[in-house]
């Protein structure tokens, strides 16, 4: 019987003489073999058919087809109807995709069992060979037919399907003459079924001024019939899901007329990148109306450009005069639109700082509105406005190289005075003070900063830095066996901790739960180091301990080795035979690490058969929020005792006798039936645990349940804001005046415990400020801890709560006060103890993260400029001393600040700024002045988690 391949690749080509070898080359170099091509030569007139059969003669797994009908729709049915793979592709004859791609698609597929279909990332390739960068869109995975309902969100080639699925929707619409493919994913969505995004750019699209979609008039009328066969019932399907069955809801995305438009807008931009006016605006005139609108209206705009310009982003500007005037006519049509000129001029502001900010100006660039141009920051000249520019946009230049962006306003000329006095809001101070002058202002900010180094080198504190952090040396890719794996876990010593008390609790708790009378022959599976077998070995009478690794065999063997009724070896419990006719096997802490599910129960079969009829099974497995989020677990990406138990008791043969349960933890014995057997109930015992949990392992654990888990909402969920909490003080008690600045331990916890709960995850002031600075939305429930002044009990209450909850922080320290009091606040009462540097460096080894929060605590604005720079300064590198880390984040005490600071701090090294304003943390926001939300002690949990759940909204 002849082999079906896993994988038919559909290749449609049409005198493709000049880029088909490249498509299909790119399916030679994949790194999964398994795969057939089936090329439908679509009455092609040039060299098309003799580079098919060179291929076919090349490798057997190149099939051919003839096709008449001269569109790909028609060519590609042709081709999935002797199609005999799994899955099925759609590779045009122009495009190409990463020798990764097959491999990569069918991984994300294999742990989906239930999706209908993977897709990935893909780049647009110009004619010119540049390419675009990467788009992906996360809602396909979200929601699938929501989203196709409205656009076509994946490209043809960025996708594998279930071949059975496809030719059950009846493959492509041969009527519409472009948008066929978005029709197909959207029946398919319509389905329910699950949708797999791998998120890389995998697939490769070529760009060409002949092609089907580069003809807008067509493409809007077919996208019409698209859309609204996704806003009503589509008879085509006949198994919906029954939330789609009538169709898209509007309120989950827009109406069919918004989604029309924004398609049409996009098509209008492409005209505009041709050069040429758009054909007909009506619909266009469904765009919704609000300021929120105006920038997504600019981002469709822009990548229409793209297209219909044959440009990357880089080289847009620079071609601005093939389409400046069509595309600022389509602009002003939109402010129509919008019933709102003011509209219009923003987006043509944005529009044109989108196009400069990836231009790098090496010519001066005119747009509409803005000028573009090169600034040489040490010696600038004074620029002439032309007729209707109204805004600058300049590149400073230091050395050849750009330093910074500005943008400003303009009425009329900028003279060399305005550059001079501009510039030092964004040139850095990094210049030798003999290049500056000793009496400029970056000379006497060196002056300062060399202060300050000076007494930071002087200082008495002896604590010595924090020696940078390494990170552990990635695994080597090319080590995917268990032996390798396994090894890596046992290159340090005891990675587990089996000393510990918890562990050996849990060993007592499994000898409890030995079978009474005499056990002959044991076998124990994956016994590590040997910890456990010690305390076996004298309950039995012979013991074979295995491991899959030689290192931690070895060392079992150091350990163990006195006891006569040992014999130790290497052992894969899975891809080697178990001996036979064994009274008891133990199999503990270990099978989380199987592939899956149907592993597991292969492994279970074995057991069976290795068991000597009576024989009996003991594992001991955690519980993991995948089997049951409802219940305290480990928050581990595998299924854990549940399904372990579950599975066991399931297999023929076997049967649960005893269960010891404890709230993190269970341990089960099983036994092997005999011929006539008879399955007693089996008894639960419930018992606590009294011994210390670890940090390792507490952190780990969501007590109570999650009702969302990290690794869920980060590939659900992309957010345009974050929160930016603001504690201060942690304790009991302390003056009554500074009860809104100090939350108790149990409130705090409880605070913290809410947030793991619910799939958050703290990150540093460094990955906010690189978030905003790419305008990349934040993933997932991501959360910015704060304290503000640096109190010991921080260190004592908070942050071992944190450290529990898989959380951390970021503390602003009084640099001049560390180790002494909180004088600031005396006159409330006894002022509290602050942190010393011995406690900041420990804690910045524990994964604390430090700001400043000033040298003083004195409010900025009664500063002299000097005061305030140099406390800038002088508190950034005794903090850098402490941690050995980069300083680049402040927060201004009593959040007083004035328009002094955000200039000045980012001449002293500082990237990101917390002031006095209230709220969430926005990708829109000045990562030099963003505002957080005051965590306030005298008010309840209910209060928290409103506060954060406005944030989710």
């Amino acid at each position: 019987m002849a082999h079906n391949p896993l994988v038919s690749i559909v290749v449609p080509a049409h005198n493709a003489e000049a880029t088909l070898a490249r498509a299909l080359d790119c399916l030679l170099d994949q790194e999964i073999a398994d795969w057939e091509a089936i090329i439908v030569d679509d009455a092609s007139t040039d060299r098309t058919p003799a580079i098919i059969a060179a291929h076919m003669e090349r490798d057997a797994r190149f099939r051919t087809l003839n096709s008449s009908a001269i569109s790909p729709a028609g060519a590609r049915n042709s081709g999935i109807s002797t199609a005999r793979g799994q899955w099925l592709m759609f590779l045009d004859a122009d495009d190409w995709v990463d020798a990764s791609f097959l491999a990569k698609m069918l991984a994300a597929l294999k742990t989906a069992p239930d999706a209908v279909a993977a897709y990935c990332g893909s780049r647009r390739v110009m004619p010119d060979g540049e390419l675009t960068p990467s788009s992906i869109s996360p809602e396909v995975a979200i929601q699938p037919f929501e989203t196709f309902a409205r656009q076509c969100a994946v490209r043809t080639h960025a996708l594998l399907v279930d071949r059975e699925t496809i030719v059950g929707l009846g493959g492509f619409d041969v009527s519409v003459r472009t948008c066929e493919d978005w029709d197909l994913w959207q029946r398919l969505a319509r389905l329910g079924k699950n949708w797999v995004m791998v998120d890389e750019p995998l697939a490769f699209h070529r760009i060409s001024p002949s092609a089907l979609y580069r003809n807008s008039a067509q493409m809007v009328a077919d996208a019409e019939i698209v859309i609204a066969r996704g806003f009503s019932p589509d008879p085509r399907v006949k198994h919906p899901a029954s939330a789609h069955a009538n169709g898209a809801i509007e309120a989950n995305g827009g109406t069919a007329a918004e989604a029309l438009a924004w398609f049409a807008l996009w098509n209008a931009a492409s005209d505009c990148g041709r050069g040429s006016r758009p054909i007909n605006l009506q619909s266009l005139r469904a765009l919704p109306v609000a300021r929120k609108w105006v920038r997504k209206a600019v981002r469709v705009v822009f990548d229409g450009l793209m297209v219909g310009c044959l440009s990357t982003p880089a080289q847009l500007a620079a071609r601005w005069d093939r389409f400046g005037g069509a595309v600022t006519e389509l602009i002003v049509e939109l402010g129509k639109v919008w019933g709102d000129p003011a509209a219009a001029r923003r987006a043509q502001y944005q529009l044109e700082q989108m196009l400069l900010d990836v231009d790098d100006l090496a010519a001066p660039r005119r747009l509409a509105q803005t000028l573009g141009i090169r600034v040489n920051a040490r010696n600038p000249t004074s620029i002439e406005l032309p007729e209707g520019i109204d805004q600058i946009y300049a590149c400073l230049m230091m050395d050849g190289q750009i330093e910074a962006r500005v943008q400003f306003g303009a009425l009329g000329t900028v003279t060399r005075r305005h550059w001079i006095e501009l510039a030092p809001n964004f040139v850095p101070p990094e210049l030798p003070v003999s290049r500056t002058g000793r009496d400029s202002h970056f000379g006497k900010l060196a002056q300062l900063a060399a202060q300050a180094r000076e007494l930071t080198a002087s200082s008495a504190d002896a604590t010595e830095a924090l020696p940078a952090s390494r990170r552990a040396r990635a695994a080597d890719g090319r080590d995917k066996d268990r032996t390798s794996f396994w090894n890596r876990h046992f290159a340090t010593e005891d990675p587990w901790n089996y000393s510990s008390s918890y562990e050996q609790e849990k060993y007592e708790r499994q000898l409890e739960i030995l079978p009474a009378g005499r056990i002959g022959r044991a076998l124990e599976l994956a016994c590590a180091e040997g910890h456990f077998t010690r305390q076996l070995a004298p309950r039995v009478g012979h013991l074979t301990a295995t491991d899959i690794s030689a290192v931690a065999i070895e060392r079992a063997r150091a350990r163990g080795g006195d006891q006569p009724n040992v014999e130790y070896g290497v052992l894969d419990f899975m891809a080697d035979t178990l001996p036979e006719e064994m009274d008891l096997i133990f199999c503990s802490e270990v099978l989380y690490y199987l592939d899956d599910l149907a592993e597991l129960q292969r492994f279970a079969n074995k057991v069976v058969e290795a068991l000597a009829p009576g024989g009996r099974l003991i594992t001991a497995h955690a519980f993991v929020l995948r089997d049951n989020p409802e219940r305290t677990g480990f928050d581990w990406n595998t299924f854990g005792a549940q399904a372990i138990s579950e599975t066991l008791a399931g297999t023929e043969g076997l049967v649960l006798e005893q269960s010891i349960q404890t709230e993190l933890y269970r341990i089960d014995r099983f036994r092997r039936l005999s011929p006539g057997d008879v399955a007693a109930e089996p008894k639960f015992d419930h018992v606590p645990i009294r011994a210390r949990i670890e940090m390792g392992v507490a952190r780990k654990i969501v007590w109570g349940g999650a009702r969302a888990l990290r690794r869920d909402v980060a590939r659900s969920e992309r957010r345009q804001r974050m929160p930016v909490l603001m504690y201060h003080s942690v304790a009991e008690d302390g003056p009554a005046a500074l009860a809104r600045f100090r939350c108790t331990p149990a409130l705090f916890g409880s605070q913290m415990a809410w947030l793991r709960a619910n799939g958050f995850h703290a990150i540093a002031s460094e990955q906010l400020q690189w978030s905003i600075a790419n305008r990349q939305p934040f993933v997932g429930r991501p959360v910015l801890i704060t304290f503000d002044d640096g109190f010991q009990n921080f260190a004592d209450h908070a942050w071992p709560i944190l450290r529990a909850s898989d959380l951390t922080a970021e503390v602003f320290l009084v640099t001049d006060l560390v180790g002494k009091s909180a004088e600031w606040d005396a006159h409330n009462g006894p002022p509290a103890q602050l942190m010393d540097a011995g406690t900041v460096r420990r804690l910045a080894g524990e994964g604390a993260f430090f700001g400043s929060h000033m040298a003083t605590h004195r409010a900025i604005d009664g500063l002299s400029t000097a005061d305030l720079a140099a406390e800038l300064l002088r508190s950034r590198m005794f903090i850098e001393r402490w941690t050995g880390r980069p300083t680049t984040a402040f927060a201004a005490p009593f959040s007083v600040t004035d328009r002094r600071l955000g200039r000045l701090a980012r001449e002293c090294g500082y990237r990101t700024g917390f002031g006095g304003r209230h709220g969430p943390a926005g990708l829109d926001g000045d990562p030099i002045d963003l505002p957080r939300i005051e965590i306030r002690g005298d008010r309840s949990l209910d209060d928290f988690v409103a506060i954060l759940e406005a944030v989710l909204e």
